[in-house]
């Protein structure tokens, strides 16, 4: 090698400093680059920091542990610290600073797309409006033309930006889940579960993590009605320390098929018809029970689907299940099997089906407004999250397998341990920058939680990501605020639509030495998967257990209170009403004699039908018999908020006696109850006391299926009106409790409301008001005297 003559080293090499090509075969750098200028400095600090930088990996010492049995222990990557900060920046003008670019200090090591939504949230008060270039608006009625009667001019560029982006406003609804509503929150955990798992909600006792809640339909579209019957979404993200966490479930705890590969049939079947596009968010049309009674798996579900659960009371009064069976893994690597459960402190309380479709025309949005007014009124929603845990050995000897999401584990065999507490206490700013481009996936898991071989749940893990690149643009879908995490991203995923990061440095690869080996593997410290062994020759097919469709199915039947029963029977009934295929009603059938003869027979009745033979079975196994399990049924969860949020629609007319309307008004009030006067029309009402009252709203506008209770004011005005009859008669049809004071009485003799002996029908003369509304409200908490209904 020629030896280099020394000249006294000042500028040898400065000429290639100040390139970006090629440079000198060897150190010493020149120690200045011509007149003296700070951003020269820097720029000379940079090269040497730079050089310093990748001189300190000689090779990658970390290769040898990529194989054989080394590669079973994750490794963290090797990694320097830079000699200068500036030796890993894009440019050596990174600290020139400006409104836009920042202040010119960099905050090493940190993404500022993680910070809290306050960064984008936006308020406009004391603001002129402007253009989406920040450009001042001074007239915003009209367009710009040649004259007051000529034409319209292309450079109007206000009226083409408005326009433009008017038309560009929606984005693709989601296939399925369209229809939702979400909140903000946070999760609590009641215990330090450590010993069983590594992921950072359940980290201590008391530690609260950030969580964005979206409940959902599954069928409809994003116009449609809440209350229609349907599986509803229960998707839960967690902005944890380690990164986001997506419980992504259902209010139902299985779920119709057994195989990812029948998704999209599935949805195929029970959307709108593809010919005609009818019917809208039901399930009660050909194709579906088309598919259904030739994919006897279903069974299970179909009894869940046809039971009270798919059309709650609120979002507020329904549980929330995982579907899947999981894995928690702790710093160990032991692992633990575990289904999640989400539990109401409301109660679990659903709608009759008659209510369900008349609030589908009086109030489409029913569940979504109720989920807002509890929040915005600080009744925030709770849950409590309880796990089933159990080891490989137990699910061994299980009746069924734990991988077929068509199953649950009865608690009966596994009880629910309750692990913390799940509070919603924050609506979204802006439904579209939040819930509607809030996307959940379930593959996003974090350190301590795993997957388990459920062959629905692994196409799950692909087909929701897949979506939201179409849904959301592209696939920086994750740095949409609602969507990042609060845990920082560092990585070397690049560019792609509407990327945010402006990410610093030159280096987007690993391994690298010119950033110091960052960003680094984690080693033990990141997301490790469960060594689970696997055997066997490639296959499609299912094991043995997955073929008995109806053990469970029959469970659930068995589990259900009489009144439950008879409301399944009748959605059975009318879901195959309207079904015009003779053919595939009778295989209905034929798969329900395979559950309960007498079900079935209920069924064949109400569609004047004769039972077929059942359905042939899937399996030479005997079904198992299970016994009944109280947890199933909706009435094993009644709730401790007593009348909190119930909706009381307190009728009066003239001449009622204001005071004692005020009295009991603030009664309910401070119960927690949402009180409000109801009449005819809104506006001042005369009483007998002089103390006039405020009608808040009209029978037209608040019908009858809006309420959770009714009381009728001590005033004879109502006994002619035909909204007032109609709104008693569907009160005491949909079983709510009813409290009439006074000549209140003569309206329920009107409305020909039965005198039978009923808890929930309660008549009192005025000075027996308070001791009747404590009976009413009595009745209120308990939500419903289903008693009232036909044996």
């Amino acid at each position: 090698m020629a030896k280099r003559k020394n000249n006294g080293g000042a500028v040898d090499g400065a000429g290639s400093v100040l390139s970006t090509v090629a440079g000198p075969a060897a150190p010493p750098h020149p120690t200045r680059l011509g007149p003296p200028n700070p951003i020269a400095g820097q720029l000379l600090e940079k090269v040497t920091g730079d050089e310093t930088l990748a001189a300190e990996m000689p090779f990658n010492s970390t290769k040898p542990l990529e194989y054989g049995e080394a590669a079973y222990t994750p490794h963290k990557g090797e990694t320097h610290t830079p000699p200068t900060p500036i030796a890993t920046a894009s440019t050596c003008t990174e600290t020139v600073a400006s409104e836009k670019v920042g202040d010119g200090q960099p905050d090493i090591g940190d993404n500022a797309i993680n910070r809290p939504l306050d960064r984008v949230r936006v308020d406009d008060t004391g603001r002129e409006l402007t253009t989406n270039q920040g450009v001042p608006v001074a007239d915003n009625q009209n367009s710009l033309k040649a004259g007051l009667r000529g034409p319209t001019l292309m450079e109007d560029f206000i009226l083409r930006e408005k326009l433009t982006h008017f038309d560009h406003e929606r984005i693709p609804e989601r296939a399925v889940h369209a229809r939702g509503s979400a909140a903000h929150g946070y999760f609590e955990s009641y215990e330090d579960l450590r010993a069983i798992t590594r992921a950072a909600p359940f980290a201590a006792a008391g530690k609260r993590t950030p969580v964005f809640v979206r409940f959902s339909t599954v069928a409809g579209e994003r116009g449609s009605a809440d209350t229609v019957r349907d599986v509803r979404g229960f998707a839960v993200k967690f902005y944890t320390d380690d990164g986001n966490w997506d419980l992504v479930g259902n209010n139902i705890p299985v779920f119709f098929i057994q195989d990812a590969m029948k998704f999209p049939d599935l949805v195929h079947a029970v959307k709108p018809e593809p010919h005609h596009a009818m019917p809208q968010a039901s399930s009660a049309h050909d194709t579906f029970w088309d598919f259904a009674s030739l994919s006897p798996e279903i069974a299970h579900m179909l009894m869940w689907q046809t039971s009270d659960r798919a059309i709650p009371r609120s979002y507020r009064m329904m549980q929330g299940f995982g579907v899947h069976t999981f894995r928690l893994v702790n710093d160990k690597g032991a692992s633990l099997f575990c289904k999640f459960h989400w539990t109401p402190m409301a109660g679990t309380h659903s709608l009759v089906w008659d209510e369900a479709v008349r609030i589908a025309g009086a109030d489409p949005d029913y569940h979504r407004r109720d989920l807002w007014e509890a929040i915005d009124s600080g009744q925030f929603p709770e849950w409590e999250l309880g796990l089933q845990l159990f080891t490989e050995e137990q699910a061994a000897q299980f009746p069924f397998d734990i991988l077929d999401p068509t199953k649950i584990v009865p608690e009966e065999l596994v009880p629910v341990r309750p692990v913390g507490k799940m509070v919603l206490d924050r609506n979204p700013d802006n439904f579209f920058a939040e819930t509607e481009q809030a996307a959940f996936c379930a593959a996003q898991v974090v350190p301590g939680i795993d997957f388990t071989n459920d062959p629905l749940l692994q196409g799950r893990l692909h087909s929701y990501i897949d979506t939201q690149i179409t849904r959301l643009g592209g696939p920086n879908f994750h740095e949409i605020p609602i969507n990042t995490p609060v845990a920082q991203i560092h990585n070397n995923q690049r560019e792609g639509f509407h990327r945010q990061q402006i990410n610093r440095g030159r280096v987007n690869y690993e391994p690298n030495s010119l950033a110091g080996g960052c960003p680094f593997q984690a080693g033990a410290r990141g997301f490790v998967s469960v060594p689970e062994p696997s055997q066997g020759n490639e296959v499609r097919g299912k094991p043995e257990l997955f073929a008995d469709h109806y053990s469970q199915a029959r469970l659930f039947w068995v589990s259900q209170s009489a009144v439950e029963q008879r409301h399944i029977i009748d959605a059975f009934r009318f879901e195959l009403t309207r079904v015009q295929t003779p053919a595939v009603r009778s295989r209905v059938l034929a798969l329900l004699l395979n559950i309960d003869e007498r079900l079935a027979g209920a069924v064949a009745d109400g569609l004047g039908m004769v039972l077929p033979p059942p359905l042939p079975l899937s399996s030479d196994n005997p079904p198992h018999d299970y016994q009944p399990s109280p947890a199933l049924s909706l009435f094993a969860r009644p709730g401790a908020l007593g009348v909190r949020t119930r909706r009381v629609a307190w009728m009066v007319g003239q001449g009622a006696e204001g005071g004692q309307v005020r009295k009991l008004y603030a009664a309910l009030l401070d119960a927690g109850a949402v009180p409000r006067l109801i009449s005819a029309r809104i506006g001042p009402l005369a009483t007998s006391d002089d103390a006039p009252l405020d009608v808040e709203i009209s029978f037209e506008t608040g019908p009858s299926v809006l309420w959770d209770g009714v009381i009728v004011a001590d005033s004879p005005v109502f006994v002619g009106d035909a909204q007032a009859l109609e709104f008693l008669r569907l009160q005491y049809q949909h079983d709510k409790p009813i409290l009439a004071l006074g000549n209140g009485a003569e309206l329920l003799k009107a409305a020909k409301i039965p005198r039978k002996p009923d808890p929930g029908v309660i008549v009192a003369e005025s000075a027996d008001a308070e001791a009747a509304l404590a009976s009413f409200k009595e009745m209120l908490a308990r939500h419903r005297v289903y008693a009232r209904e036909r044996a």
